[in-house]
């Protein structure tokens, strides 16, 4: 269950105070992945923010983000950011004096990096993979929910911490979320958890009326009541910041309690309309982006040190449980894990 105010703000305190020391990352020694703050990297993917993947994995990030195209054409996870081509820093090396060979893979060469890692770095920390879908799944391609799935077990395998770990004998996500469930960080070592996020371009299309975040929360609901939840590889992710619980966007009632996992704009979680107290009560993730666009706003790529773990210590009080921007020259920022807070905006509560 969450912290009491006065622990999380004294924990706060003494976090903050560590993390303006340059010298290393501040770090929270206990709590589960939904009472802690870590730091990500948007588009990690790209070889603009790490010449190769390995790097982004070593950069000592809490989450890394890839961009992936469902291509029915030739079959393909495409790992790009824009329509056409492949363009990525993803080797799909199988042994570590590889992972700096090569580059411009698909998914599963991106998964196999960090499978290689993974068995190169073991109880190394837990590590989110944001994956954005660019134009959504394609099942009638052969590259929907389930496919998905299967290349996860074929890649990542153990390395997973599935929806099934965190359901254990509850009967929906949020129900476990709810009773405090989530795995301490120390049981995470070595772990990946994977977010999925509708894309852009899905969002934009006229013709799709089926978004990753609600397709991959009816797989979660079908497989669940198969019996089959434990081949359910990621967490579908509600996107955009909203007041009160943003699931209520969902016409299928049913899928709304497969939801644990919030991503959005951290200007609008913070921005004070927002009331982020019922993410943090409810054991909920919330991932802030654009964390550097936050009043004042820093530099979004290079700002200074203080100022960047100043801006994560401040997200973590707002009830980040990850903050996100484009700071890859920063490792001793990247590396931090706060304890989160229970601060939010004024008004906006959830109904």
């Amino acid at each position: 269950m969450p912290r009491s105010l006065p622990a999380l703000r004294l924990l706060g305190a003494a976090a903050f105070g560590l993390i303006l020391a340059p010298a290393a990352p501040a770090y929270a020694d206990s709590g589960s992945i939904a009472d802690t703050t870590s730091v990500g990297v948007h588009n990690a993917y790209e070889k603009s923010a790490f010449p190769h993947f390995a790097d982004a994995l070593d950069s000592g990030a809490g989450l890394l983000e890839i961009d992936v195209w469902t291509d029915e054409i030739t079959g393909d996870w495409r790992v790009n950011h824009d329509l056409i081509g492949q363009s990525n820093n993803c080797a799909g090396a199988t042994d570590p004096d590889g992972l700096r060979e090569g580059g411009d893979g698909d998914l599963r060469a991106c998964l196999t990096d960090i499978r290689t890692w993974h068995e190169a770095q073991p109880g190394h920390r837990p590590i989110v993979l944001k994956i954005e879908m660019k134009d959504g799944f394609h099942a009638a391609g052969g590259l929907g929910p389930a496919a998905f799935d299967t290349l996860v077990d074929e890649t990542l395998g153990d390395a997973v911490y599935r929806p099934a770990d965190l359901l254990g004998g509850k009967d929906t996500l949020d129900e476990a979320a709810a009773a405090g469930d989530w795995a301490d960080r120390d049981a995470l070592a070595g772990k990946v958890l994977i977010e999925l996020i509708p894309g852009t371009v899905e969002r934009q299309n006229p013709f799709d009326d089926l978004w990753t975040d609600e397709e991959y929360a009816r797989h979660l609901r079908d497989l669940a009541e198969a019996g089959g939840i434990g081949r359910a590889a990621a967490f579908p992710a509600v996107l955009d910041a909203e007041a009160g619980d943003p699931r209520e966007r969902y016409d299928d009632t049913g899928i709304r309690p497969w939801f644990v996992v919030f991503d959005g704009s951290a200007p609008a979680y913070a921005g004070g309309g927002i009331d982020t107290s019922w993410y943090v009560e409810n054991n909920y993730l919330l991932v802030m982006t654009d964390a550097h666009a936050v009043a004042p706003e820093i530099d979004p790529v290079s700002p200074g040190e203080d100022e960047a773990a100043a801006r994560v210590a401040e997200l973590a009080g707002a009830g980040a449980t990850t903050v996100t921007s484009d700071w890859t020259g920063l490792p001793s920022v990247l590396g931090t894990v706060l304890p989160r807070g229970t601060g939010g905006g004024a008004g906006g509560g959830a109904g």
